[in-house]
This record gives C-alpha cells, structure tokens and sequence, in this order.
C-alpha cells in the first residue's frame, strides 16, 4: 500500500515566464524557493498559488457579498488540488498613512482606548474619545496633527506684484488655477495693481476676508455668465483648504506648495500628541493613553498585567498577546506610538509578520516574501524559529529567500531558474537541501566561504558628520571615507537609517541615494518608459519615417483602437471571476496596424520592444540610447526586453533598475539602502562589481547592508548598535573589514563564521 503524502498539486503552470511546470508541495512543511531574481519564484508562489487560493476562497460568499470583495483571475495553469487557505506576507511597504503607527497596524491601539474608557480615572467617555479622529479626542488647536502649520503671508503673497502677474505664490491660488483667474475676474481686486498699491480697506479683505469673518457676495464667471460665489479671505481659504487637513494627502505638488508657504511648529498646546489636553487627565496606575502609547513595549506589557479589574483585565488579556509577537520578534524597544513611516527595513517587515502570527488558526499556508530582508544575521535565527514555530502549529510554509540560513532551514528547496526572465521559469532541483550541492545546474551554493577584502583602498578625505542626533542617534560625530566602499551595518533599529539616510543626506544633498522605495508602476511603464529610452527611440522613428513621434507611443495616437493600448480586453462577466483575452485586433502588441507598418533597420516598433538589453546593445546606433541601454547591461539586467513592464519586475530587479537610471561617471557619491535585497548570490557578484567599478572611476559608494558578501568586500565598515531603539544609535566600530574580526561586536560573530 502506498503511503499517502498530503500535497499541494500543481500542473501545468504558465503564469509570466513559467514554461508550463508541474510541482507538488509538501504540506506541513517549510519550502523554500530560490534561485536568480526574475527565475519565476514569485509567479509560483505569489501569481499562481496565491491568487488561486483567495480566488477559491471568495466562491464561499454569497454573490452579492463577492461583488464588494476583490476578485481574482484564475491564473494561467492547467489543474491546481488541495490548496489551503493562505496568509500572504509580502516585501511592500507598510504604514504610507502619516498616521500610522505600530500601536494602529498591529490592532493594539482599539484595546488600549476600550481599557480607558472602562478603567480610566476619571473617565471621560467612550472609547473614541481617546483617539484624535474624535472632535472631542483631538487638540481643538492643531486639529489632531500634533503641529501646527500657518502660512507665511510673505511667502504666500508677492506684494510688488499684482494678480495677474502671479502675486499669490501659491500654484493653486495663482491664475494657472480657477481660483486665481476667479480673483481677477470677481470685480473685487483690481487685477493689474500691485497687492502693496491696494487701499488698506481692500488689502485687508482681500487677505483676512471681511471684516469681522463671514464671507462676500463675488460671483465667478464662466461661459455661461456669473455663477453665485463668496470671498472669504486669501488665508482663511488657504488654511481651510490646505491645512486644515492631512497634508500628506493631498497631491504631491499641492503637499510640496504648502509646505513652502508655511511654517510647522509642534503645538504648544497639545506638545505634538496631537489628543485634548483632558484626555490626558485619564489615568490607569498613574499613567495616562499617551504614557501608555509611548513607553516601550517591554514595560507595557508589565502595566497591562498589573489590571486587576476583571473587565479591564479581560481587555488588557487580549492586547498581551500581540504585544508578546513584537517582543518575540525582537522588538520589544518599540513603543506604539512609533510611526510606522520611520521604521527600517528590518523593523517594518518584522512587525508585518508579526501582525500576521497572531492567529490562532491552523492548516493555513503562509507564503513568505523574503523576510530575511532588513534583517542583521543575528536576527535572522530568530525568523528561523519563527517560521519553524508556524510549522509547527500544522501550517505549510512557502518562503521566497535568498539568505542561506534560510535556505538550510527548509525541509524542501526548490530552485528555478536556470536563467531569469525568457531563460527562467524552470525547475532546476527541488529536494532536500543536502541534495543540492550535487544538483546539475544548481545556482545555490550552501556552502560558501567568504573571501575578506585584505587590501581595501585607501584614502585621507572623508565626509564628515557632526553631531547628529536624529532619532535615537546619540550625538553623533564621525568621518566616513570617501572615494571607496563603505558598508554601514548594524542590528535593525541601531540608527543607519538614522544617520545616512537622514543626517547624512542633510549634509550632503548632491547625494544619489538609491532606496527601498518601489518605484511608481503600471501596466504602462516599461523598462524603456522608465529609463527614458522610449522617447528617444520614437523620435528616431519619427526621423526615419516622416511621421508624428506619437505613432510610436501606445498611450497615444499609436495605441491600438480596440484594446486602447493595454494589449489585453476584460469583458464585463458580471459576477463571474474576471477574465482578460488578448486583444485579437493587435494580437497583445498594443500598437495599431499603421503603428506597426513603420519599420527602422528592419524591424517595427513592437520587434524594438521585445529586444532584450543584451540584443538592444548590439541593435542601436544612437549613442544616447546606448549609454542608456548599456547602464542596464551593467547593473545584470541584460535579460530583460526593452517592452517588460514594470510592474512585472522582482524586488531585486526594481532596486538595480532605479540604481541603471542613476548611473554617472564619476566624482559622485551614491547612497544605496540594503542594495541586496531580493537578489541571489549569483546577482550580489554583478552588484558588487559595479560598485567596485564605481569607485574605480572616482565615485563614493556607501551601502547599508546586513549582507556578509559585501560587507566582506569594503574598503571601510562602520557598525552602529549595540542594540536597536533607545539601546542604539552608538557606533561601536569604524575601521577595515580586517580589523571587525578582531572586534567583539553582532556583525563581527557572524562575519568570523562566514569566513571559517
């Protein structure tokens, strides 16, 4: 008799790259994918298993109720069996809301106003009323923000110039706006005086509205004649409509205008908690909502367990727990009040899984996106033991990761490849991990012995940062070399974030800082929109062929006219599951007929844009386009069409597109936030070649980074520590990576194992 293996069966998967493969996935199990960036890791776990699962998990709820869910397209794949429901915990960014916090994301802030509101002393309400989204909750001065931001009437207003010549500095207040040409036209203001020429009775109004408040009659024309309308004042209107409001909210110039015309102070009257000051009289055990969101977690987890009341302790009993997540995840010197915007990167993805480790439910699948990312080797065990923990409680565990510990931690390794992109999407080996140094084929190597840079370079001029203080840097002064490789290590949370990405920017603005920020992507923005390649290969068109350079554009009058350019049609299904066809009219090209009848050097537009960066190279003539295509060679992406849209790429591949796009010769100074991210070992060679090349040619390249490999590979470290939070913001070593062996710090311990 056979023995039964349960198992996820997968047949016939053809999603992105994927060249039509069959898998099974052992449940209960920890299964790792790795291989090159863009080898069809995430296209198996993420677009084909994943959407699967919350596909046939929606076909649960009543129709109605699934019109108002999101709605998943059966992925490209021929039979998928005994699929679990998932918990997907992925590499984007957390907490873009200015208001978020660590206490709001993970769910503990509700519990903690429930308590006051049942055990506070005095009592000042419900619940609600301790938070600043109430009109009682929120400071009456600073509208719940915590600062208080007034326009500058000199920055707003130029008074030697007059209205039509642009006196309102602001962009939505001046004439190329509504509310400007309303201005001049309202009969109000006359239109060609300077503001300072004004009479005093009408530059008053014209500022400050009328007298006393309220509004006046000032009708705005338009084609149909005067609509009825009320002037109230430049700075009234300009503080209703641009300040009394989350800044961050509004468009990103809109946010950047305001801020140039304003001034930001903490209130005075709240101190920046952004609460009434009478909320703060509620107290439990001597301390009030905000001592409560500010202390570290560590010692509020021992106030919530001295509740006795049997309400409030039924409350505080069920805030512990998710509290205990965080300190388990080693992040107990976080508070709640932490805004989730200033977390690192290693920070930010821990209290992500955090969130998600909560539940008490079993038989799930919980599909990792590198969670190694941001994490010191040090705090990786305890991801290790996290992961075999979730195990542990009867779930199955699919995890995209690159880091060896990782890797050597699966019960089963699967590695695609043999390439990335076109020659990707293939099963190179999947077994267990003793079974793949012998693995035909195999990019993965586990065992490694790192080879210490024992000759860096050497230099006698330095970047120099004086005092910094920010966050929880602890005044800190120090030189960093210039004209060389520079690692900046460090437990998350230690302040490297803090002092390069922060202090040092401050000081040296002409920095190219290449972060973990995904890039804006849509199914429009190509490889070539985005290096700015595209504009030159149409003008090239337009030279060649006679024709309007916006033929060759699918945004525009080059777009094909059944699919409007999007190379695909969704026809309307009701509510079944969503469809998308290749659009038969232009057989997915997205170009129209005439678009593709126009040929340079032998090929149309669409034959240009499924060049690779390999062929392209060869291809062009034009010298701008081949320094831009040739960038992209450098950086390891020659494998990807000059058409690939962005939104399809790795993490790895968006981090070595946004360092392509910023690529010059020399004398620079660039600035690369954790630049192995997402990237295999084989892909962290290409890196570190050109970074080596870089400071070759005369440049500064810093990186913050927790990979061995190119903290091994500098000219100079800097590790800052000992620990995270209020225990960081030290630097506890500078000097070659020689002399860290000798040192007795985290980075240290790891590196002498790496290189023994």
């Amino acid at each position: 008799m056979t023995e039964f293996k349960d198992e996820i069966i997968l047949r016939g998967l053809k999603e992105n790259n994927l060249k039509n493969i069959d898998l099974n996935l052992l449940k209960g199990k920890i299964t790792v994918f790795t291989g090159l960036s863009g080898s069809g890791k995430s296209s198996v776990a993420f677009d084909t298993l994943a959407t699967e699962s919350r596909r046939q998990m929606t076909l649960n709820y009543p129709l109605y109720v699934r019109n108002q869910m999101p709605r998943y397209e059966r992925p490209h794949v021929d039979l998928m069996q005994n699929l679990s429901p998932v918990v997907v915990v992925e590499q984007r960014t957390v907490g873009g809301n200015s208001r978020s916090t660590v206490g709001t994301y993970m769910d503990i802030d509700p519990l903690i106003r429930l308590l006051f509101s049942r055990i506070g002393d005095p009592s000042i309400g419900s619940a609600t009323e301790y938070t600043t989204q109430s009109s009682f909750g929120r400071c009456p001065k600073c509208d719940g923000f915590g600062q208080v931001v007034t326009p500058d009437i000199n920055k707003l207003v130029d008074f030697n110039k007059s209205l039509r010549d642009y006196a309102v500095q602001f962009k939505p207040l001046s004439p190329s706006g509504w509310q400007g040409q309303w201005m001049i036209t309202c009969g109000l203001f006359d239109p060609d005086l300077p503001i300072k020429d004004y009479p005093e009775e009408t530059r008053e109004l014209f500022l400050y509205g009328p007298s006393g408040g309220g509004t006046v009659y000032a009708p705005f024309h338009t084609k149909d004649g005067p609509q009825n309308a009320q002037w109230d004042g430049l700075l009234p209107r300009f503080v209703r409509l641009y300040i009394n409001r989350d800044v961050t909210k509004l468009k990103q110039v809109s946010q950047d205008d305001v801020l140039a015309v304003s001034s930001n102070k903490v209130c005075p009257l709240c101190h920046g908690s952004g609460l009434n000051p009478e909320v703060l009289t509620s107290k439990i055990h001597g301390f009030n909502i905000l001592e409560y969101r500010e202390m570290e977690i560590t010692e509020l987890v021992e106030e919530l367990k001295k509740v006795t009341d049997s309400l409030g302790q039924s409350i505080a009993q069920q805030a512990i727990p998710l509290i205990n997540q965080l300190i388990e995840m080693g992040l107990g010197y976080l508070s709640l009040s932490r805004k989730m915007g200033t977390l690192s990167g290693g920070e930010a993805q821990r209290v992500k899984i955090a969130r998600h480790l909560a539940s008490s439910l079993n038989n799930m699948t919980y599909i990792f996106d590198e969670p190694s990312a941001g994490l010191h080797p040090e705090e990786v065990n305890q991801l290790i033991t996290m992961l075999k923990n979730i195990k542990n409680h009867y779930n199955t565990v699919i995890v995209i990761e690159h880091d060896l510990s990782v890797i050597k931690a699966a019960d089963q390794i699967i590695e695609m490849g043999p390439g990335a992109g076109v020659g990707g999407g293939e099963v190179v080996y999947q077994g267990k991990p003793t079974g793949l140094k012998n693995a035909p084929g195999a990019a993965t190597k586990l065992e490694r012995h790192l080879s210490i840079n024992k000759h860096p370079r050497k230099t006698n001029q330095f970047f120099e940062i004086k005092n910094a203080t920010n966050n929880n840097l602890k005044d800190i002064s120090i030189g960093i070399p210039k004209n060389v490789l520079v690692s900046i290590v460090g437990v998350s949370g230690s302040g490297k974030s803090s002092l390069m990405l922060e202090a040092f920017p401050e000081r040296y603005p002409e920095t190219i800082t290449v972060s973990q920020d995904r890039i804006g992507i849509s199914s429009r923005s190509t490889l070539a929109t985005y290096m700015g390649i595209m504009d030159d290969i149409r003008a090239v068109f337009a030279r060649e062929t006679g024709q309007p350079p916006g033929l060759f554009s699918f945004n525009s009058l080059g777009a094909c006219p059944v699919c409007k350019g999007k190379g695909e049609v969704k026809p309307d299904v009701a509510f079944a599951d969503p469809v998308t066809i290749r659009c038969e009219a232009c057989e997915g090209t997205r170009y129209s007929d005439e678009a593709r009848s126009f040929r340079y050097r032998g090929k149309n537009i669409v034959e240009i844009l499924q060049l690779t960066i390999d062929e392209a190279v060869d291809y062009f003539e034009r010298s701008k386009i081949l320094t831009k295509v040739g960038t992209l060679k450098e950086v390891g992406l020659g494998y990807l069409t000059l058409g690939q849209t962005t939104s399809s790429l790795s993490g790895g591949e968006i981090q070595r597109l946004k360092l392509a796009s910023h690529l010059k010769k020399e004398g620079q100074i660039y600035l690369l936030d954790e630049p192995s991210l997402g990237l295999h070992m084989k892909d962290n060679d290409k890196l570190l070649r050109v970074f080596q090349d870089l400071v070759d040619k005369g440049n500064s390249v810093i990186v913050i980074e927790h990979n061995l490999d190119f903290i091994a590979a500098s000219d100079w470290i800097i590790e800052l520590g000992p620990e995270g939070g209020k225990r960081g913001g030290h630097v506890i070593f500078k000097g070659r990576p020689t002399d860290l062996l000798e040192a007795n710090t985290l980075t240290a311990k790891w590196l002498k194992k790496a290189t023994q």
